[in-house]
């Protein structure tokens, strides 16, 4: 645990998310906790949690600020944590939007976030930035976990150390690569980022199919919302459900 921006690892938990929430006061403003084990995490879609231990970084940062975005929080982490992929690895992720993080077009990161009730009496609500980064299960992995379009950095032929790079990555996180770019954010909301994330989305330019609809996404509003512009002419901003994109994770 360090200064103003605690970093807490466990050797194993249960899920980060969950112990975060039971100790918001071992944080302050911005946290983190992090660890290679995680038991009882959150499958998607009906998929069971299957633990990739020694082989992942399960990462929850905390924050306790006044945001004037909370719901774009989501966006905003998939932009950090591809910067620091990058940073890491050399590695060019895109975001298949909202917080999806690809490479060579398989999911490799995924992002749930949640508010929780200020730990103080008049403070801000807290919000849970919960993060898993594949770093080097194998394929056998994903094929058992019933995730065909998931990979892992070193699936994709990047030279990984897990344990080195898990502590590697959660160092620079608690300031959650959110360090200067996370006060802008914090004032302004997805506005201050929006054009590197639009520069990042893989979305953009591709047919998709949404809640009610379909179109070619064209761009990403000031909210964050996705615009889609119905092959019937007009167009509709897309924020919550499940968006499929043509080529990708084998929608046609």
């Amino acid at each position: 645990m360090t200064g103003i921006n605690p970093l807490i690892r466990l050797e194993e938990t249960g899920s980060t998310n969950a112990w975060a929430k039971a100790h918001l006061d071992a944080f302050g403003p911005v946290g983190a906790v992090y660890t290679p084990s995680q038991t009882a995490g959150r499958g998607r879609r009906g998929h069971s949690w299957t633990n990739a231990a020694g082989q992942a970084l399960y990462y929850t940062a905390v924050l306790q600020l006044p945001l004037a975005d909370p719901a774009a929080l989501p966006l905003y982490a998939s932009l950090a944590v591809a910067g620091a992929l990058r940073d890491r690895y050399g590695a060019r992720c895109q975001i298949k939007w909202p917080n999806d993080l690809l490479l060579n077009g398989k999911k490799i990161v995924g992002i749930l976030c949640e508010s929780v009730s200020a730990p103080t009496p008049g403070g801000p609500r807290a919000v849970l930035c919960g993060i898993g980064i594949n770093l080097a299960q194998p394929a056998e992995y994903f094929a058992a976990a019933g995730l065909p379009h998931a990979t892992s950095l070193a699936l994709e032929g990047l030279p990984v150390d897990p344990a080195a790079d898990a502590d590697a990555l959660a160092r620079p996180l608690p300031d959650f690569a959110f360090d200067r770019d996370l006060y802008a954010f914090e004032r302004e909301g997805f506005g201050a980022v929006r054009p590197a994330y639009r520069a990042a989305c893989g979305n953009l330019g591709r047919r998709v199919q949404y809640d009610g609809g379909c179109g070619v996404a064209v761009d990403v509003d000031e909210q964050g919302r996705l615009v889609v512009q119905e092959e019937g002419g007009g167009a509709v901003r897309v924020f919550t459900g499940e968006v499929h994109v043509t080529g990708i994770y084998g929608a046609l």
